[in-house]
């Protein structure tokens, strides 16, 4: 169930896919904070009582999943996670084990089930987020804890005495998760920290229940462990999760050998909505880190967060569109593509799949592109977005420049009037 070989076959879909769409959607839409907008509870030590506002009103009437999955997939995206439940305990989905939840709204509706159908449609595989910490339940601990808006306050001393009810009830609710909504692709806990970490949680006993439901769904790391040691408990999970970076060597084991991993980022600063947030990263941007994720052996999941009507924000949509339209030609560069072997070089990163190298061009100047390090015999040389081949003879001035104790492989760079703003791919066919 949780062998080297079963981690390998349910994973593989996932390091094919390769790009990901985040969701963060919740009540915290509606205030809308310019800063760590989901965290606002925390950040202005918001009681329950201010809070239930929010809840109040909660009222998405413009809340339209299959748009929002058209546009994931419309961006070449393969897979997306939505937040079920965030730290601040309110549910989208109808659990029976809480009044907290969507459907006790004015919403009044299962807002996970409907995401769920509608991205299935699509041919989207489904993640579920589901936040480990609960700053709504009564039975987490709240004095003391780092993170609880109540933190310090007296009146909170008594919470999270009965901590093992809180984990009967989080238990009960992932269990719902992984029943109600049919085969679930992606498990997304969030997040250990302090002593709230692995057993705490009861994190085995939790990870044995989700696989006796769903053996092939594949879970992040954030229980609590560590994904590269050698010894790795049951619940350690099955892919690094670095957030807002993309490691510059990527992601080993112990031994040094490539383990699955995924950067989240965000579109602008925030994970969920703010309406004064316009620090967006540009479709160019967007490209640039999911090449680089690939050229490293990892994934992409890029973060959008609707608005409180359910809209996901205009520009967030332009910028997906825009990211589109590139992938729709140079996605073969993306999709089960991994690691090549070979460093950055300076024109920009480098795939490989089975039978091709594809390089990435950020930087392209003059009319040769020398590569280093290929191993493979070279068939030809083509540029993706068009199919059309590219010269891969040797300069004229070649042998004034040669690195001693280097082979390079030279191709010939398309004219200027070939080129898009978005980076091109060459592709290189490897002779088998």
């Amino acid at each position: 169930m949780n062998s080297k070989e079963s981690r390998q076959k349910r994973i593989k879909w996932f390091t094919d896919a390769r790009f990901g769409m985040f969701i963060h959607w919740g009540l915290y839409a509606i205030p809308a904070r310019e800063s760590r907008s989901e965290w606002i509870r925390s950040v202005d030590k918001v009681t329950d009582e201010e809070y239930q506002r929010y809840f109040d009103t909660f009222n998405p009437t413009d809340y339209n999943p299959k748009e929002w999955a058209k546009l994931a997939k419309e961006a070449g995206m393969k897979y997306a996670v939505l937040t079920t439940k965030h730290h601040d305990g309110f549910c989208l989905f109808d659990s029976k084990y809480t009044d907290f939840k969507s459907t006790n709204t004015p919403c009044k509706r299962d807002l996970v089930k409907e995401y769920v159908e509608a991205f299935r449609a699509e041919g989207i595989k489904v993640g579920f987020y589901y936040s480990l910490l609960d700053w709504h339940h009564p039975d987490y601990p709240a004095f003391n804890d780092a993170h609880h808006p109540m933190r310090g306050n007296e009146n909170y001393k008594h919470y999270g005495e009965h901590f093992e009810r809180y984990i009967e009830y989080m238990h009960n609710q992932v269990k719902e998760l992984m029943t109600n909504y049919g085969k679930i692709d992606i498990l997304w806990f969030d997040f250990h920290y302090d002593d709230m970490t692995g057993e705490k949680w009861e994190a085995s006993k939790l990870i044995k229940m989700v696989r006796e439901i769903n053996p092939d769904v594949i879970i992040d790391d954030r229980l609590g462990g560590d994904i590269r040691a050698e010894e790795k408990p049951l619940y350690v999970g099955d892919f690094g999760s670095p957030e807002q970076m993309i490691p510059s060597l990527g992601l080993t084991d112990y031994k040094g050998n490539p383990i699955p991993w995924e950067t989240c980022m965000t579109l602008n600063n925030n994970w969920g909505y703010s309406q004064k947030d316009e620090n967006y990263k540009n479709a160019r941007n967007v490209i640039n880190m999911l090449v680089q994720c690939v050229s490293k052996g990892g994934n992409l999941i890029l973060n959008v967060g609707p608005d409180a009507r359910g809209n996901i924000p205009k520009k967030s949509v332009e910028i997906l569109k825009e990211v589109g339209e590139w992938m729709k030609l140079n996605g073969e560069c993306v999709y089960n593509c991994t690691f090549s072997g070979i460093e950055k070089h300076e024109f920009g990163r480098i795939t490989k799949s089975d039978n091709a190298f594809y390089l990435y061009i950020q930087d392209h100047s003059g009319e040769h592109i020398a590569i280093y390090g290929i191993p493979d015999k070279i068939k030809c040389a083509t540029l993706l977005c068009d199919g059309s081949k590219l010269s891969m003879a040797d300069p004229w001035n070649v042998d004034s420049y040669r690195v001693e104790g280097k082979t390079a492989h030279y191709v010939a760079t398309p004219p200027y009037s070939q080129l898009n703003g978005n980076g091109n791919v060459i592709k290189l066919w490897i002779e088998k």
